[in-house]
């Protein structure tokens, strides 16, 4: 079944009016019939169509669970956006889908994207999110300056990954302890200056790789977000 967003659904069972007309025009719904709504918060409803105002579709709430994220620690990746917003907006939709905690568009010295609509990748997270059958919505940063992020990173495991051989990487595969919150950092398409790896490091980011392969920006997120997946489950987190 086709699931819908509404975040405000525990105080107001309304949809919003995207969505009441994907749910009235496209799916022809109508009143009586049922539809499955999630928060973003974790949690899913069930609910009938009461009103099929294609504009503001009010639902009658029948039951509420629980859906939870299904891995345990934290997820989040930071990287320098793009240069071609197809490529991030891509990106986000697949890092929702394997599943990730928070995505930090971040801006670096060598950054070819300075601006960024963090609205539209709000939007593609919260399609994903429902298309994977989640109920919890990644939060999705706005640009944020690299000397901000590294002051505010969250606890736990924290990785930097870059090209640059001049500082010795280790594996993330075989450095990520399982079960442990997990922070990720890559560098824009013209990799970090060595000044803003020497502050990472200082800042308790160790030198990752994630393989040995050379990979694109987006690419060598995906395979972060991939990585810490596999380690946790193969350890049953």
């Amino acid at each position: 079944m086709i699931r819908f967003y509404a975040p405000d659904i525990a105080i107001d069972a309304t949809l919003d009016p995207t969505e009441s007309a994907h749910a009235v025009r496209v799916l022809r719904k109508r009143i009586g019939d049922p539809v499955e709504v999630v928060d973003g918060k974790g949690n899913l409803f069930r609910c009938r169509i009461a009103d099929d105002n294609p504009r503001g579709a009010l639902l009658t709430i029948e039951d509420r669970s629980p859906l939870p994220k299904v891995w345990k620690p934290a997820l989040h990746i930071a990287l320098a956006p793009t240069k071609h917003m197809d490529r991030m907006e891509w990106l986000v939709e697949k890092l929702v889908e394997i599943g990730v905690d928070s995505i930090t568009p971040v801006l670096c010295r060598r950054s070819e994207r300075r601006e960024l609509k963090s609205e539209r990748l709000v939007k593609i997270a919260v399609s994903a999110m429902k298309q994977s059958l989640k109920a919890v919505l990644p939060q999705v940063a706005p640009l944020t300056p690299l000397p901000q992020f590294l002051a505010d990173a969250a606890a736990g495991d924290r990785f930097i990954g870059y090209c640059s051989d001049s500082t010795p990487r280790c594996l993330l595969a075989k450095a990520y302890t399982p079960g442990r919150d997990c922070t990720v950092l890559i560098g824009p398409e013209g990799d970090f200056t060595p000044e803003e790896v020497q502050a990472a490091i200082d800042a308790g980011f160790a030198p990752a790789t994630m393989g040995d392969n050379r990979l694109r920006t987006e690419t060598a997120a995906l395979v972060a977000a991939d990585t810490f997946h596999v380690v946790n489950q193969l350890n049953n987190y």
